[in-house]
């Protein structure tokens, strides 16, 4: 069974995909997508932004592992998980193109670099290629899963019904997702010297991308009953990070922040030297046919 939109998918079908991203055409019906009183459309498009180009950043730094991940069963893994992210974010850079009148292919392909909004945890280059490593991409993974997991439980709530649906399907993957990192994490931390080194290497690697994670935006400020404060979120990723590190061995490493621009980051549109990269790639071949379909 295929999907008339990426809407439809929130309705529970679930025997008739492998993945949360696969099986949809193009959007727009399934949910009610209404918007709630007395709020500003641009900032929940600008919202479904910030949430939809992590997801959708992140998963294309994840594909990278495909066919190159330690064994077979995380390929699968992998490329599952970004899969499921990739379902997540068509569905937010829909509800912002209703916006923006711009389709999800717009806003994903035809975007420039300062005008992304996701965090520079998204970002950061820990594919396998050169300079990458596998445990700093389980370390990126758990820190990414265990706060946008703790996020969405929470949007659950919100008072935009495009919002609150993503939300609730999309905690199942996330559960998953978080899961599978902190196994990883306890398995590498846990194992020979070497992995334990690796791990620990990975962590530090991310943890000065953390705090962005947890600053609260001007446009989150101004979603009451819409958007989650991510400040609210820290002290329920902390302590579920302390449990996994403790259980691999591993140390917490010190709490330092990544250099900013003038105080700005990732929502901003200020992104890393990895963000151009990972953009010229994925937008390749879009940019090289527009207009093209298959």
């Amino acid at each position: 069974m295929s999907f008339d939109n990426a809407y439809e998918s929130l309705l529970g079908h679930e025997d008739s995909h492998w993945a949360f991203g696969t099986g949809f055409s193009e959007a727009l019906t399934g949910v009610n997508r209404e918007f709630p009183a007395g709020v500003d459309r641009e900032d929940i498009a600008a919202y479904c932004l910030m949430l939809g180009d992590d997801a959708l950043i992140f998963s294309q730094g994840l594909s990278e592992w495909c066919s190159r991940a330690p064994e077979l069963e995380e390929d699968i893994a992998l490329a599952n998980i970004a899969l499921d992210l990739l379902g997540q974010a068509r569905m937010l850079l829909t509800r912002a193109g209703e916006v923006l009148g711009k389709s999800e292919d717009d806003l994903a392909y035809l975007r420039d670099e300062r005008e992304f909004r996701n965090v520079h945890l998204a970002e950061i280059d820990c594919g396998p290629g050169p300079g990458g490593d596998f445990g700093t991409t389980i370390a990126r993974l758990l820190v990414f899963s265990s706060w946008r997991l703790a996020l969405f439980s929470r949007l659950r709530g919100s008072a935009d019904p495009v919002l609150a649906a993503v939300a609730e399907k999309g905690l199942k993957e996330l559960a998953y997702h978080r899961d599978h990192a902190a196994q990883w994490t306890v398995r590498l931390g846990d194992g020979t010297d070497e992995s334990h080194r690796r791990m620990q290497a990975g962590l530090e690697r991310v943890w000065p991308f953390v705090d962005e994670l947890f600053a609260t935006h001007a446009v989150e400020a101004r979603l009451t009953g819409v958007a989650v404060d991510p400040a609210s979120l820290k002290s329920e990723v902390d302590g579920v990070l302390e449990v996994v590190l403790a259980a691999g061995g591993l140390s917490r490493p010190a709490d330092t922040r990544a250099a900013r621009v003038a105080g700005m980051a990732g929502r901003d549109g200020v992104h890393t030297e990895a963000m151009g990269f990972l953009l010229a790639e994925m937008q390749h071949l879009h940019r090289s046919l527009p207009g093209a379909v298959w």
